[in-house]
């Protein structure tokens, strides 16, 4: 889309001569696609007064009116002197890293008038300009990008918050006039995941761009402007323009991630992996050893995440104060769930209130995440006085990957486990440490540390089995696998993960 419209540019520069420049234009508008409403308003913003260039205008109206029930004329009912069209070229031509510009007050109200039929409009989310609105509205009613853009620019910035809807607009617009009348709801995700990934080109960001800024990348201006976003913030933008097209979806969270899928009326399902360019991942491919269930979420949990995502930054930067102010943002559209009430825990742990720390550490023991099998062993031994919160940090330390990196942090989880012995996340991740390293023999030593001290967490039993299997330790490597397996199964947690460690096991060591 964006060569063709470089060649539209190409050809406005040769002379206007009459009947080599008639059959030039014509030759240019039959290369454009006819239900494009982008590649129609550039033809026509190079050529409006041509013969073709009127013509193309005509079809970019038959098809911003083919999903009207009432059509709309541009000449009856919008009183401007011209249509600014630029806004849709901005589309493609707009470099990522540029924002979205701010569009004047007589083209916002075009570009509502030509979207008014898109399903957003029709919620009650769609009218309120208050964060306290937003946070009294029931799930179903949020318009996800209202309410995502107002957190951003704040109450009384009604212009950039408009400029950024208009965006959103324009590009379910664009979506559309490539669907039939009346189109499946397989035909809109398969038009949505080729507009995003194929023509605009939203990337996952290289790590060096994301690894110190991801809540950056998850908020909705700034996936738009640089056209990269974490799985959530692609996430946010599918389902902003799904909102936009009444495309029902649902929002699924493995631990860590986030992704969107689409429930055919037959109970299939379509999983849209948005840091995979849409594709469609199995649901095993989201589950784990210690993962069970892959949870359902709702559009305001979707509002919380976002303060998720800006407290993890700031807890990674040692500002636990500020992380806490965007956890206690994010209990507001996410009360109940156990992860925040932990990560809050935690952070109030650093900052030294135990009081309010051990309250939400308690109050998640009693109610562990649904889709886990082992809970976390972090709070549980800090409530068992087996680990201070202290040293907590250190488990949640980020590394950089580089030796001297992984160095450090073993020191330091060395230093931890001298105090508190018997702390097993800080056993665990001492292991890791050492695997990381490439070093597995004192890895496998380390698990076996914590297996004499509890042999009731799943990873470590699995982790412990593939060791002990690639050092020919196969009566260990089987006890072990064995054990993972009893666990999980009483769960009734069959991963696949263990189903091909098990058929290696009875391939290489078949008597065991």
């Amino acid at each position: 889309m964006i060569r063709k419209i470089l060649s539209l540019l190409f050809f406005a520069v040769l002379p206007l001569f009459g009947s080599q420049f008639e059959k030039k234009i014509s030759v240019v508008y039959d290369s454009i696609d006819p239900n494009s409403l982008t590649e129609l308003f550039a033809f026509y913003h190079i050529y409006p007064e041509t013969l073709h260039g009127k013509k193309a205008f005509d079809r970019a109206w038959e098809l911003i009116n083919k999903h009207r029930d009432l059509p709309i004329s541009p000449l009856k009912e919008i009183l401007l002197p011209k249509i600014d069209i630029d806004p849709f070229i901005c589309m493609v031509t707009k470099q990522p890293g540029d924002q979205v510009p701010t569009i004047s007050d007589q083209m916002l109200d075009m570009i509502s008038h030509i979207s008014s039929h898109l399903h957003h409009n029709q919620l009650r989310g769609h009218q309120v300009w208050k964060k306290s609105e937003v946070q009294e509205l029931l799930s179903p009613d949020v318009d996800l990008a209202r309410a995502l853009l107002i957190y951003q620019f704040g109450d009384d910035q009604q212009k950039e918050i408009r400029s950024y809807e208009a965006y959103l607009d324009l590009m379910a617009l664009q979506i559309l006039s490539k669907l039939p009348k009346n189109p499946t709801h397989l035909q809109m995700v398969e038009a949505i995941s080729h507009y995003i990934f194929h023509d605009m080109r939203f990337r996952f960001p290289p790590h060096s761009m994301w690894a110190k800024d991801v809540d950056f990348y998850t908020f909705l201006p700034a996936v738009l402007d640089s056209r990269h976003g974490v799985c959530l913030g692609v996430s946010i933008l599918y389902l902003s323009l799904a909102q936009r097209l009444n495309l029902p979806l649902e929002i699924i969270t493995p631990p860590g991630h986030i992704y969107v899928a689409y429930k055919n009326s037959d109970g299939t399902k379509l999983n849209i992996e948005t840091t995979a360019r849409g594709v469609n991942m199995p649901d095993e491919r989201y589950l784990s050893i210690n993962t069970c269930k892959l949870l359902e979420r709702t559009v305001k949990e979707v509002i919380g995440m976002n303060f998720c995502n800006a407290a993890a930054t700031e807890w990674h930067k040692k500002k636990y104060d500020e992380a806490l102010k965007l956890y206690h943002e994010a209990k507001i559209y996410m009360p109940d769930d156990p992860l925040v009430d932990i990560f809050m825990g935690f952070n109030y742990l650093f900052i030294g209130n135990e009081e309010e720390g051990k309250k939400l550490l308690s109050r998640a023991k009693t109610h562990p995440p649904r889709d886990h099998i082992y809970p976390d062993t972090c709070l549980i031994d800090y409530l068992d006085g087996k680990v201070d919160g202290e040293s907590i940090k250190a488990i949640y330390e980020q590394v950089d990957e580089t030796r001297e990196s992984i160095l450090k942090k073993q020191d330091d989880l060395m230093k931890i486990h001298e105090k508190w012995p018997h702390f097993r996340e800080g056993i665990f991740h001492i292991a890791v440490t050492y695997l990381q390293l490439g070093r597995s023999k004192e890895g496998l030593e380390w698990l076996q540390k914590y297996h004499e001290i509890d042999d009731h967490n799943p990873t470590v039993e699995y982790y412990l089995g593939i060791l002990c299997l690639h050092r020919f330790q196969f009566r260990k490597a089987s006890g072990h696998i064995r054990r993972c397996e009893e666990i999980l199964t009483y769960r009734g947690h069959h991963p696949q993960a263990l189903k091909s460690l098990m058929t290696q096991l009875r391939t290489t060591a078949p008597f065991t």
